[in-house]
């Protein structure tokens, strides 16, 4: 079969060549959030304000769009190691049909309830009107979205990274183009201000989910999707969702962690709350990119999982965290070198700079050590080992600093929170490593 070459061609240029087109994607996806951002903090400091407190929303509906694809994903990766192209087959037809019903769900509940959501954090009743405005329209486009998730995953099992990163682009590039349009107008085109901002993304959506149609449709593809008998295969179903829901829960986490955060910050100031929005927003240049090493691995490490090639999985985890580190220390030395003008980005309040510059130098210790659990946690779901990795995400993203940014807060202040993020990074990073091999280990003596 075609992806053969996951299981003979050398590590390095194989990672690389899998991982690269998904690194630069993801930068492309950074640099729109940054824009996107960018583009509202010139509306006002309240049109920022409440992208920021939509995010942690916005956060849930891609991580159980993206979370069930990557489940998914591992199902198709692992049946094409083991040279079972039907069940590959029909994994692809189900991770459409499932991921499109969780996108009309996902789009009813969350526009319902973005009022009352928004007014637990703030009484500024601008900064509630513009979050819901956005979501209204944001949240319209998530099945768009959904299935444009499944369908990216299904070309990442089967190896197709160069298509993935064409059509990511091209959502995002178009999203960059059209966020200024829309947002203060442009000839014929009205100024829709932060409505603007939302409907740019969705557009680009939109325009990425027709570049994945268009490819399969045109093209020789090893996994062709079907909708016919196979759909009923519950076996298929239970395995997406075993390592689905892990993996969903594992990306909802952090909505979970920012609006317990917000809770705690804005009994200090809404400075704070802006500035943790911010660090979200810029964060993504690093954990995206990361996030790109991860999805090229995945594949490669469900496919030889699959074949049996034990040895190979090692070496494939070891390379993959030493790209890793190696992205998360450039983010730690732009943080320490230049903080003012990232957060500048996004505020020209003095006030604001000063805590998000401080905030930075801080919360970026963690960056490096960081790449042991983001690794260890995308290897795991490429195993198909859902829980192990969801088990290191609760400790990333709330049992350990959840506690330690409300005790930490009570003796240093609003700046208790920003310690709170390099300590929990420290002690799962060392939690991480240890479950990763010891599962690893015991599925291999099992096989044995």
């Amino acid at each position: 079969m075609e992806q053969t070459f996951m299981k003979t061609k050398p590590i390095l240029p194989l990672i690389l060549s899998m991982s690269l087109p998904m690194v630069l994607s993801m930068m492309v996806a950074s640099l729109y959030n940054i824009v996107d951002s960018y583009y509202v903090a010139k509306i006002s400091e309240d049109a920022m304000t409440a992208l920021s407190l939509v995010f942690p929303v916005q956060n849930l509906i891609n991580a159980v769009t993206i979370g069930f694809s990557v489940g998914a994903n591992a199902v198709i990766s692992y049946h094409l190691g083991a040279q079972d192209q039907r069940r590959a087959d029909a994994a692809a037809g189900q991770s459409i049909i499932y991921n499109a019903l969780h996108g009309i769900v996902l789009t009813v509940v969350c526009i319902g309830i973005m009022p009352f959501f928004l007014r637990l954090f703030t009484t500024n009743r601008q900064v509630v009107d513009m979050g819901v405005r956005y979501s209204r329209i944001a949240f319209g486009f998530a099945v768009f979205m959904a299935v444009s998730m499944s369908m990216e995953k299904i070309f990442q099992a089967a190896g197709k990274m160069l298509i993935t990163m064409v059509c990511m682009m091209s959502g995002c590039i178009a999203n960059i183009i059209l966020d200024p349009v829309l947002i203060f107008g442009l000839g014929p085109i009205p100024q829709m201000g932060i409505e603007g901002a939302a409907l740019a993304t969705g557009l680009g959506q939109v325009l990425s989910l027709l570049m994945y149609v268009i490819c399969y449709a045109v093209g020789r593809f090893p996994v062709r999707i079907h909708f016919g008998v196979d759909l009923l295969d519950l076996r298929l179903t239970k395995k997406m969702y075993s390592v689905g829901i892990p993996a969903t829960l594992n990306l909802a986490l952090p909505s979970l962690l920012i609006s317990c955060l917000n809770i705690i910050l804005s009994g200090y100031s809404q400075v704070y709350v802006l500035v943790l929005g911010v660090y979200y927003k810029l964060q993504t240049f690093l954990y995206l990119p990361a996030n790109g090493i991860v999805q090229g691995m995945r594949p490669i490490i469900g496919y030889n999982f699959g074949a049996g090639e034990y040895a190979r999985v090692r070496k494939i985890y070891r390379m993959a965290l030493v790209l890793s580190a190696c992205i998360m220390t450039a983010g730690t030395v732009l943080c320490w070198l230049i903080p003012g003008q990232l957060i500048g980005l996004f505020s020209t309040n003095t006030e604001t700079i000063m805590a998000g510059s401080a905030a930075l130098r801080i919360i970026s210790m963690g960056f490096i050590v960081s790449a042991i659990s983001v690794i260890s946690c995308g290897a795991l779901e490429g195993l198909g080992m859902g829980s192990p990795s969801l088990i290191i995400s609760l400790l990333r993203y709330a049992i350990l600093i959840i506690p330690a940014a409300f005790i930490l807060s009570r003796l240093l202040g609003a700046t208790g929170v920003w310690h709170a993020f390099w300590v929990s990074e420290l002690i799962t990073a060392i939690i991480a490593y240890g479950i990763y091999h010891r599962k690893t280990l015991s599925y291999e003596s099992a096989d044995n």
